[in-house]
């Protein structure tokens, strides 16, 4: 039987729980600097986490629940030092449109699809890091999210609007969303729609200009971005003194309402296999989307102070956070950008951060929940509005279109596609755009015939530079893999330049940029081998790849090669020539 020593038990337990890792160098002052930024987070998370759950259509206390165990557990299980985790606008947006599919919106069905949903999230995302597929993420290019994030922006800030006007509303499209607020216009709520406005206008005023303000009194600039970015508390608190002070809520104006005090209840998620089939579509979206955005931002973040970020165990810290909004009352949850950023700012050193957060939201929800009662949903549709603004980025556009007009069309397709149908219908259009588009360029490669730079050993495409040709002699470079979809391209490129060619006695495949030949290409390989053979042209191959030639060595190919295989380019023009 084998035993494990010390050494090696810890070694384990500091792979799968970083904790352990960063936990040894924990001290007085890291601590000091943990407490401050916690405080400040706390009070940037108690209106955006009502906020969010407003935006997920559940009731606002589960906003709360779900900022509490989930940033706990990542704190044990994940590798980001500075990543804040939470619910977050966009996947509060597709859990919206994933549980209002299953559930009447305001039900306890309803509620109950939003925590099953939390736990498929996370054990779809534990599986992934336990399997270590985490670069599956990599099939959303960057020019996909932005697209996707813009649209969602839209689609998020159009939704609240109904908020803000005080009238009844509803969709997942924008044409949707447009015709039902249209219909609603007559029903306008003057105060509700006063507190809107003055609400948005404040916010956008905090975001934009007391920065500045308070730099030209003479604030630290550290200190105004910090006041910049927890400005919604005065928003709130604000609202909060009006609406009591004046009883607006007899004047029809929508109330945050009730909010149970205490700590998260411990819950379950349904087991029904039905209404896992009929989620599980919308929890491999999230958890992929989630993902996605946690680690740029995580990876960026860790950047700055040279730290590093494994994104196997990412995906299982982010799965431990969901799977702890599950049994906590919470809903789908990611590593959101802003409270990242604030945390970063606010000098946090440590996931231990979190864990202070989440005892000051403890107590938040213990002692404040009877003040938010008289909360506006307007002053919380604001708040949403504003953040999620700061999402939108149109100029993605105009640089896809200048740099790679493939890129173009996959940010416009999913962009247009999300607004016209859905979330759902945005994420998955882009990644079959995205990789459609990869198969249709790697299917035609760039190639290029080359000849030999004069006085060097350098070979470069004809087309752009001076070089030496033989006519007896035909170099092509493929700059990219060999592999079903481009094969035949490959053979009917060179048939054509042999056709042209009457002197020609040498083909010679220059492999720089292949590093990889899969079975329909090596078939492909074999038939131009035998059509050039047939006549009299030999066939040579020059700087093969290591790993390519391993493969090609275990074939037939290499015993029937009617010509050689060479090191190097100029060795086989010098041989050849």
């Amino acid at each position: 039987m084998t035993t494990l020593s010390f050494r090696q038990v810890a070694g384990i337990a500091q792979r799968y729980l970083p904790v352990f890792t960063w936990s040894r160098a924990y001290d007085r002052e890291v601590f000091a600097n943990d407490m401050i930024a916690a405080v400040i987070v706390t009070i940037m998370l108690i209106p955006q986490s009502l906020a969010y759950a407003l935006l997920a259509g559940l009731p606002a206390q589960m906003g709360i629940y779900a900022s509490m165990a989930p940033i706990i557990l990542y704190a044990i299980f994940g590798t980001s030092r500075t990543l804040a985790v939470g619910p977050v606008a966009v996947v509060s947006l597709m859990t919206a449109a994933a549980i209002a599919k299953v559930a009447e919106p305001g039900s306890a069905e309803f509620v109950a699809a939003a925590i099953t949903l939390a736990f498929l999230s996370g054990a779809f995302l534990v599986l992934l890091g336990v399997l270590r597929l985490g670069f599956l993420a990599n099939f959303l290019s960057h020019p996909v999210i932005s697209g996707f994030i813009t649209a969602s922006g839209i689609l998020i800030a159009a939704s609240q609007f109904r908020h803000i006007l005080g009238v009844p509303a509803e969709g997942d499209t924008l044409y949707e969303l447009a015709i039902s607020l249209s219909r609603s216009a007559g029903e306008l709520n003057p105060y509700t729609f006063a507190i809107g406005v003055t609400v948005s206008v404040f916010l956008f005023w905090i975001r934009k200009g007391l920065k500045q303000q308070l730099i030209r009194i003479g604030v630290s600039s550290r200190l105004a971005d910090l006041a910049a970015k927890t400005g919604p508390v005065a928003a709130v608190l604000g609202t909060i003194l009006l609406t009591w002070s004046l009883d607006l809520g007899a004047s029809g104006v929508a109330l945050v309402g009730d909010v149970p005090q205490g700590f998260p209840p411990l819950t379950l998620p349904s087991f029904s296999l039905s209404l896992w089939r009929e989620l599980a579509g919308s929890a491999v979206l999230i958890s992929i989307i989630g993902f996605v955005e946690s680690i740029s931002v995580a990876q960026t973040l860790a950047a700055k102070r040279r730290q590093r970020i494994d994104p196997n165990q990412e995906l299982i810290g982010l799965g431990a956070a969901n799977l702890g909004a599950a049994f906590t009352g919470g809903f789908p949850v990611t590593g959101g950008f802003s409270r990242s950023i604030v945390n970063f700012d606010a000098g946090a050193r440590t996931p231990a951060a979190g864990a202070y957060t989440a005892v000051g939201l403890s107590l938040a929800a213990l002692f404040l929940t009877p003040v938010i009662y008289y909360l506006p949903k307007a002053t919380l549709a604001a708040t949403i509005i504003v953040a999620v603004l700061s999402l939108v980025d149109f100029s993605i556009l105009r640089k896809t279109w200048i740099y790679s007009k493939a890129d173009f069309a996959a940010v416009l397709t999913t962009l247009l596609i999300t607004l016209a149908l859905g979330v759902e219908w945005g994420v998955v259009s882009g990644v079959l755009t995205s990789l459609l588009i990869h198969l249709y360029k790697s299917s035609r490669p760039h190639m290029a015939i080359v000849g030999q730079v004069p006085g060097s050993e350098h070979y470069r495409n004809i087309l752009r530079h001076k070089v030496i040709t033989h006519d007896t002699i035909l170099t092509l470079r493929v700059d990219e893999s060999l592999y079903f979809a481009n094969a035949r391209f490959l053979e009917d490129a060179i048939y054509a330049m042999v056709t042209d060619r009457p002197d020609l006695r040498h083909v010679i495949l220059m492999c720089t940029a292949i590093n990889d030949v899969d079975m329909s290409a090596l078939e492909s390989l074999e038939a131009i081998n035998q059509r050039l053979g047939d006549i009299g042209v030999k066939f040579h191959l020059s700087e093969v790849k290591g790993p390519v030639m391993d493969r090609l060595e275990r074939t037939d190919f290499l015993k029937h090669l009617t010509g050689e295989i060479f090191l190097s380019q100029h060795r086989a023009i010098c041989e050849l020539a």
